[in-house]
Parts: C-alpha cells; structure tokens; sequence
C-alpha cells in the first residue's frame, strides 16, 4: 500500500506544474524499484528536432535552414551566437516548442562560457525538467542541464545556488524516472549545501523529495516539514510532505496536508487529484 501510494504521487505534483508554470504536462511514470526499473530507450534530440522542422511551413523551413546553414559555414562567434539566438527565439515565439528552445539557449552558453550564460541556461532547463512528463526526454533534458551546472561551477566552485541546482537535475531527472543511483547522487550534492547552510529551503526541498521517491520517509519529513515550517504556502512542498506521510501509512497526517495542500492550489482539478488519493487511503 505504501508503494502504491508513491507511485501514483507524482502525478499531483505535476499537476502543480500547471499552475507553478502555466504549461499542462503530463503525470510523471510510475517511480519503480531498482528491482524492477526497465531502461527505456533514450531520447533522441536530432529525432524530435527534425520532426518538428517537417511540420513547419515552407517559408519557415526555409528561414531555419538558412540558419543553420550559417552556423555550419560560420566560424566567427558574434555570427554563430546571433543565428543560435534567432533560432532559439524562433522555436520559442514562432513554434511554442521550449525543448528546442532550450537547446539552442543551451549551444548559446556554452559558446560564450561565461558563469551568466550557462546557469541561465542551466536554470531554463531545469524549470522545464520539473513539468516534463516523459521519462525519455527528461532523462536527456536533465543530462543537458547537468552538464550546463557543472560547467558553471567550474567557474565558481563556492555558489551553494549552482549546488542545488545539479543537485535538482539528478532528483528531478532520472531519480524521478526510478533511477536510485542518480537519486543519490543528486542527494550527495543537496548535502554538501545543507551542512554548510541549514536555512537553504530549496536544498532542504529537494532533498526531502529525494528521500520520498527513494522511500526514505523518515528522512524526508523532517526536512520536508522544515520548509513548509519556514515557507507555509509552498504547495510542492506541502504535497510532497503528504506524500511522505502517505508512503509511511499515517493516514492522518497525509490527509491533513493533502487537504492543506488543496486550499494552497484552489484549483478544482488539483482538488479531485486529492480527493481520489484520499479515498484509497480509507
């Protein structure tokens, strides 16, 4: 009953997503067991980018490839840096598509290298790693993301902020997906930042969602409680805290914050997400 519980829990937080981001994703897979986790084929971003070119317009076709044929032929970084630019604005205002957008931001960063750049990048990637609903692709979108913070840490080795978030990406990414070890790894990074600073919620969030989805919920309430304790209307926060409780059978404190949670979102379709979890609970 308890795992049962925690498999269908992301599904309320992306739901969250809705209202957090203003984008509607999918509910996230079922988190399984090292035991019974399957790999599951890996996403292919030149797959997905040359099928959404084929569903553009001619004129539009047109214009990309003439971009793109700059940045092959190109090799000075002011021309390469504005067609990535007109290729990320392109995909994000023209196509409404922020993975290809992202990319692009992504090849942007990395060419000027510089600490702004790629944790901005870093930071879009994982905003979009939190709603993203298909494990493949956000297998791929954390290890984009992953890479853009370590680079940026290279740079500046003290930010306990850039910690966090390579940190996120593994929990977020495929820890999510049910990959424990990258769950791990993720929590490595958020403990380094928490033994320095305890008052870093995001570290102390992030952490205790880690400790939900590894099924460690005597680790994950306290941490989890922590935050909702300092930050009251953080909804992701309260509804994971639900989801510990949930997984460790108290029935009563999981409906407590489940019905906390609901006042917090005051969304009717969060509302019967709830109402559902609740009912299996009795």
């Amino acid at each position: 009953m308890k795992k049962q519980f925690i498999l269908a829990g992301g599904g309320l937080i992306l739901l969250l997503s809705l209202f957090f981001f203003g984008k509607t994703v999918e509910k996230k897979p079922e988190i399984q067991t090292p035991a019974t986790a399957q790999p599951s084929p890996s996403f292919s971003f030149d797959n997905y980018l040359q099928t959404a070119k084929q569903h553009l317009s001619l004129p539009q076709q047109t214009y990309v490839l003439a971009l793109e044929n700059n940045i092959s032929r190109g090799d000075v970084q002011d021309q390469q840096l504005k067609d990535y630019s007109a290729l990320a604005s392109f995909w994000k205002d023209s196509v409404h598509d922020h993975t290809i957008y992202d990319f692009y931001i992504a090849k942007s960063a990395k060419l000027v290298k510089s600490e702004k750049t790629l944790t901005f990048a870093a930071q879009l990637m994982l905003t979009d790693l939190q709603r993203e609903g298909d494990p493949d692709k956000k297998g791929w979108v954390a290890e984009q993301a992953i890479e853009l913070f370590e680079q940026a840490i290279e740079l500046d080795p003290n930010n306990d902020s850039l910690k966090v978030g390579l940190g996120s990406c593994y929990v977020y990414g495929k820890g999510m997906a049910g990959n424990a070890q990258e769950t791990m790894k993720g929590i490595q990074q958020l403990l380094q930042v928490v033994r320095r600073d305890s008052t870093n919620m995001q570290a102390q969030l992030v952490l205790g969602i880690g400790g939900v989805i590894s099924s460690q919920f005597d680790k994950a309430i306290p941490r989890l409680t922590t935050v909702v304790t300092n930050e009251p209307n953080n909804a992701e926060a309260v509804s994971w805290l639900a989801d510990a409780y949930a997984g460790k059978g108290d029935k009563e404190n999981a409906v407590k914050w489940y019905e906390i949670s609901k006042r917090l979102v005051n969304n009717p379709n969060y509302s019967k997400e709830v109402d559902e979890r609740i009912k299996m609970m009795q």
